[in-house]
């Protein structure tokens, strides 16, 4: 069996990892006792027993986890932003590429992509590869997300019968536009000019919907909103992971809960002539964080990627 280690398993992403992982008969999960589990000799010890290691860190302390490894052939696999864009490590999301996912394949250094920046990619990634866009293209994403995407602290201030009534709404921030997911947003999708992100948390637990705005008379071609349907049909033909609707999909209304629970995301095209509007929904903890990085797991082991992991039509 392969022997897997989750350092920091006691956080959001870390404890939804386990729970994709407790029932697998070809996984052994090496478990820290609970009052050593910040002792570094420990950690190295079962980091280093491990075949693959999730760190479930603060960005400081998944480098210091990698400074740990002394066994060539543990896989690391990061849900921090510390390795993001970093040329050395795999970006774990294969369906944007096939370079990308033969990259997982063989790197035993994974890093599993930011939740906004999964929604971001799937639109954008496809719109400047086959041309549709500039890499200068001014983009917004504006982006909704249910709250536990603010991890333990901001789980806590949600569920505190006694919280500000102003939690009863969505809440606006990274106000400055300096938000951690847009150095790898800008990276991956090979943009020069950064996108004005408005993202948006929100009082119900999971899911998440990112949307991308096109002006059809600033596209690189003309192109429909049928055009644009078909273009990331191809792309993502055959992706169990990536679902893309058929126009009309949704009649007038897109739910950011609908894949609460679920490891796959959905795409859709919707607008008219003049204005194209893209949406990635999915769950900001299934796709957009855990589910991702079990799917990295999978490929990394050559089995199935949907082992262990919910999808649905």
């Amino acid at each position: 069996m392969t022997k897997i280690f989750i350092d920091g398993s006691q956080g959001t992403t870390g404890l939804k990892i386990y729970e994709r992982l407790e029932n697998r008969s070809d996984i052994e999960l090496l478990k820290i006792n609970s009052d050593r589990r910040k002792d570094a000799d420990e950690r190295a010890r079962l980091i280093n027993e491990s075949d693959i290691t999730f760190l479930c860190l603060p960005d400081a302390a998944s480098i210091e986890a990698v400074s740990l490894v002394k066994n060539d052939s543990v896989k690391i696999i990061d849900t921090s932003t510390a390795h993001r864009t970093n040329a050395d490590w795999a970006y774990g999301f294969a369906e944007l590429d096939s370079s990308f996912r033969d990259k997982i394949k063989s790197s035993n250094r994974i890093a599993v992509p930011g939740c906004y920046a999964s929604g971001f990619n799937s639109i954008v990634y496809p719109l400047v590869k086959h041309g549709v866009i500039a890499a200068d293209y001014p983009l917004t994403c504006y982006a909704v997300s249910g709250y536990t995407g603010a991890g333990k602290k901001g789980i806590a201030q949600y569920e505190d019968e006694g919280r500000d009534c102003e939690l009863d709404s969505p809440r606006q921030y990274a106000l400055t536009q300096e938000h951690k997911h847009l150095k790898e947003m800008k990276a991956i999708s090979g943009l020069t000019r950064v996108p004005f992100f408005a993202p948006h948390i929100c009082d119900y637990p999971q899911g998440m919907v990112v949307s991308i705005p096109l002006f059809t008379d600033m596209l690189n071609k003309k192109m429909t909103k049928a055009d644009l349907q078909k273009l990331f049909a191809e792309h993502y033909d055959g992706e169990p992971f990536v679902k893309v609707r058929d126009l009309g999909y949704s009649e007038s209304m897109i739910g950011a809960n609908n894949f609460a629970g679920r490891d796959d995301m959905e795409i859709e095209v919707n607008g008219n002539d003049e204005r194209i509007l893209i949406t990635s929904r999915f769950d900001n903890l299934g796709k957009g964080a855990s589910g991702a990085a079990i799917q990295c797991m999978n490929i990394a082991l050559g089995v199935d990627e949907t082992t262990g992991l919910r999808i649905e039509n």
